[in-house]
């Protein structure tokens, strides 16, 4: 496949469901539509057929009214009867062939546009896929996951229908339009010009109805995506709505968004109706004046009936090509907006980049794991979110390779902070973080992220069966390998005592399985990765007394010969680190083991008094 842009973006977070927005509101003109020639100038030769077919078609439907005038005036109207029976037979013929010809390049058309507007979409798709999942977090600390669906689904449709249907509509009737008019021009100027009268005053209220219907429909989604954003909410927290029974209350709140929805929705179909009636009627009243003027002239004789009929269904062609324009730009306007926000997404630039010129990390003899060196200097950092706070503040740690470090702390005192400076999710504003005496703004992200490992708090399991949760930390990992990991996390049991085994679907989020079980299979996919620097954020917080005494014992296993890092609130699960960390406020203020900090009588000491009296 030809290449398509893209551009760079950390992975969604599985947050709550979200709110479909509105469809976005029309531009100022279709000029921003310019930002899809990058997705659509690799199939510039599929567009030229299509346009071909797409002419062909409209020359097909002006050839039309030709072949009737010459069965109306040599066929119908000739003398002779055995000449009007021939005649009549080879003219039924040629409308047969233009019929055919129509039929079959507007077959042809249909399938090159219908094709190019699925292309278009799904490449428009994966580029706006592939740039948002390399953001760092601090795009998800300004943009809602429900916007970037949003523009994922709903702003790719509005393109899927422009680029697939309407602009080859638009396009065709153009074309039949300006061929229609010609052909008016050039056999009956007099009745053209007073059609073109008739016609400013179709267009006129159909652009001020057509804008009316445009908010309306903006109007009328915007209460749909109500609807939808309530039933999300609801549906993701079902069970705290039954266990408070305020089932009915939901329903209640649902059904009045609905009406609302509903009552938009009938506004706009009213101001539809009266348009499309407003059309028809100026349409046929159209037809009717210039029917009456060709027969007229007919009566006089200065044209034929066959040239009256010509000039009736060119009427026909040109009026009707009119009211498709209309309806054609009203759908180039809401695309526009549409890709206005889509250009504005892939434009965003992530500022987590690797380097252009990226350093090596020192690499590990075969055989050896010596575990990390990590190094964090002098280092302050504000989360962008919240500039005037320190998240660090002068913070200064050194961990040799193989070490066990615990951090603790109160909540709010910067330790998982530590961990997203060391995968790089942001950048510091003072200091420099170091992995293997290598400051990681000059490592490839791959590269630094490869070597390191983590379980975070809240287990992430996708929608697959466990083969493939596990697999996900080594996805080239054999089925021996993933169960040898998930043997070493305490998994293995649970896992074939599913009802298919590894292979057991474990639904959204991991529905199928409970929380201690969700975390041992991600101790287990950190375990596959067998990575030099082990991050545990809480990684025993969700297991039972006896679980966690099973993966304590597989976490020991799995630190050895490699750096760990440990944040817990816990402090039973850190006794026996090599060196515990104590932070409050973004600093370090002891530091020591547990003995030494709980006979200090420090900040450790009273967190200790206070978990293990209670």
């Amino acid at each position: 496949m030809s290449s398509i842009p893209t551009a760079s973006a950390a992975p969604l977070p599985a947050t709550a469901a979200p709110r479909t927005p509105a469809p976005p509101a029309p531009a100022k003109n279709v000029r921003s539509l310019s930002g899809l020639a990058p997705f659509l100038r690799p199939y510039r030769h599929r567009i030229a057929l299509a346009i071909v077919f797409l002419v062909l078609a409209a020359v097909s439907t002006l050839v039309f009214p030709v072949a009737l005038k010459s069965l109306i005036d040599q066929g119908i109207v000739a003398a002779d009867p055995g000449d009007r029976v021939l005649a009549l037979r080879g003219h039924f013929f040629a409308l047969f062939g233009v019929g055919a010809a129509l039929g079959l390049f507007s077959a042809l058309r249909f399938y090159m546009v219908t094709w190019l507007g699925e292309r278009v979409t799904a490449d428009l798709r994966n580029a706006v896929y592939a740039h948002v999942v390399k953001q760092s977090p601090e795009f998800f600390e300004t943009t809602q996951t429900g916007e970037v669906l949003s523009r994922l689904t709903t702003d790719t449709t509005l393109v899927q229908t422009v680029v697939g249907s309407s602009l080859s509509m638009g396009l065709r009737n153009a074309v039949m339009c300006i061929g229609a008019m010609t052909m008016l021009i050039v056999t009956n100027p007099v009745v053209m010009a007073q059609v073109l009268g008739i016609l400013v005053l179709v267009v006129l209220p159909s652009v001020y109805f057509g804008r009316r219907i445009r908010k309306l429909s903006r109007a009328s989604q915007d209460r749909v995506a109500d609807s939808s954003a309530i039933a999300a909410e609801v549906l993701n927290a079902i069970p705290v709505v039954q266990s408070y029974t305020q089932e009915a209350r939901e329903a209640e709140r649902f059904d009045l968004s609905t009406a609302n929805a509903f009552a938009t929705a009938v506004s706009r179909t009213r101001m539809r109706s009266i348009l499309v009636g407003f059309i028809i009627t100026a349409t046929f009243g159209a037809l009717l004046w210039g029917l009456y003027q060709g027969t007229q002239a007919v009566v006089r004789g200065d044209i034929t009936a066959g040239h009256l009929g010509q000039t009736v269904v060119y009427v026909i062609i040109l009026v009707s090509g009119v009211a498709v324009l209309s309806e054609v730009y009203g759908d180039l306007l809401r695309a526009a907006g549409a890709t206005e926000r889509l250009m504005e997404l892939l434009a965003t630039e992530s500022p987590i980049r690797s380097p252009e010129s990226p350093r090596a990390l020192p690499a590990v003899p075969a055989g050896m794991q010596r575990g990390a060196a990590v190094s964090l200097e002098g280092v302050t950092f504000r989360y962008p979110s919240r500039p005037k706070q320190a998240a660090l503040a002068d913070f200064t740690l050194q961990v040799a390779p193989g070490e066990t470090v615990a951090l603790v702390g109160p909540s709010g005192a910067g330790k998982s902070t530590v961990f997203q400076l060391l995968l790089r999710f942001y950048d510091v504003a003072e200091g420099t973080v170091r992995l293997d005496g290598v400051p990681v703004r000059e490592l490839a992200l791959s590269d630094l992220r490869g070597r390191i490992g983590i379980v975070p708090q809240d287990s992430v399991i996708f929608s697959a069966n466990a083969m493939e949760n596990i697999r996900y930390g080594r996805p080239d990992a054999s089925d021996a390998e993933v169960m040898a990991a998930a043997q070493a996390a305490f998994a293995h049991d649970f896992i074939t005592a599913l009802p298919d085994g590894y292979q057991t679907f474990l639904g959204e989020r991991g529905v199928r399985v409970s929380g201690g079980q969700r975390q041992r299979i991600s101790i287990a996919r950190a375990m596959l990765k067998n990575p030099p620097l082990l991050l545990l954020d809480e990684a025993t917080s969700a297991l039972d007394a006896e679980s966690e005494r099973m993966v304590q014992a597989a976490l020991e296993s799995a630190m050895k010969d490699r750096t760990t890092l440990v944040i817990a609130h816990r402090l039973s699960t850190v006794q026996r680190a090599d060196r515990i960390v104590v932070m409050d406020g973004g600093r370090i203020v002891e530091s020591g083991t547990h003995t030494a900090l709980s006979a200090a009588g420090g900040l450790y000491a009273r967190l200790a008094k206070l978990q293990f009296d209670a």
